[in-house]
């Protein structure tokens, strides 16, 4: 079953394409992606997808809800997390929660019921009563991921969530989601540029200049691209490219100071070439 169906949809803004005839669906439970730079169509596609915006040409439906004919059903259906915080801040925890929970007519027992098990899960409920402003970019986060929650959405949107934040706390935020994804068993649609997050993902589409470019899982995309690119900055280059050769079996391509290698599954080589070419204390790093 497919929780979103895109057929040749197109969003213009006077004589500018900003979604330029795409097509593509999301099953339902899935954790889909779109990766693309500023500017490639990502936002305008999730707030057509979010009835925030209206389609200039195609078709677009989610949870079988027309996004053109059939708004408010959408909307009933759906949680978002934008870009920029919408959080009241001058409001604890809790009244976000409840200001929340009566527009989308949620009763009272069912939200408050919801809202612990919700703060529970995202380590916020011992600040429950605390006013937002106090609150660090992190934690306002994952009172939105909360907040759109509340009212049991069947699909979450998320535009750019992990932006502006730490690398730390976008870890945890994403620990967060993975965790309420398979409790919940809500299908997520993330819009990002961070190439590492979207390893998380079951498939992600490439977007750029309004067109999908690519779209497949994160291993196969990966796999058409090369697989990964490491790095090694070492004091002892020539060194370095004979124990590369004739321990690893690798041939590395020298640019300037650095040797440059393209292997399957990085992640795995690092810990082995840091062990094998330790004496010259190399510094590796990846690129997908």
């Amino acid at each position: 079953m497919e929780s979103i169906e895109v057929d040749h949809l197109v969003r213009k803004f006077g004589d500018i394409t900003a979604v330029d005839d795409i097509s593509f669906s999301v099953g339902d439970g899935e954790f889909f992606a779109f990766l693309g730079p500023n500017g490639a169509g990502k936002s305008t596609t999730i707030n057509v997808l979010c009835t925030l915006l209206r389609p200039t040409a195609g078709s677009a439906w989610v949870n079988a809800f027309s996004v053109a004919s059939q708004p408010n059903l959408v909307r009933r259906s759906i949680g978002l997390v934008f870009q920029e915080t919408t959080l009241d801040d001058r409001l604890t925890a809790l009244e976000n929660l409840e200001f929340h929970a009566r527009i989308y007519n949620v009763p009272r027992t069912l939200w408050m019921s919801r809202s612990e098990h919700l703060l529970g899960m995202l380590d916020l409920w011992d600040r429950r009563h605390d006013v937002v402003k106090t609150f660090s970019g992190g934690m306002r986060r994952r009172l939105e991921v909360a907040r759109s929650l509340l009212h049991h959405p069947k699909v979450l949107f998320l535009d750019e969530p992990t932006l502006g934040l730490d690398p730390q706390t976008r870890e945890h935020i994403w620990r967060y989601l993975l965790e309420l994804r398979a409790h919940e068993g809500v299908t997520l649609f993330l819009t990002t540029h961070y190439m590492e997050e979207t390893e998380r993902c079951d498939r992600i589409a490439i977007i750029d200049h309004g067109k999908i470019v690519a779209l497949d899982t994160p291993d196969r995309l990966k796999a058409l691209v090369g697989g990964d690119v490491v790095v090694i900055e070492t004091p002892a280059v020539e060194e370095a490219v004979l124990n590369l050769r004739s321990r690893f079996g690798l041939q590395a391509v020298k640019t300037d100071e650095h040797l440059r290698l393209e292997v399957d599954h990085g992640e795995h080589l690092i810990p082995r070439l840091v062990v094998g070419l330790g004496e010259a204390r190399p510094q590796c790093s990846r690129a997908s």
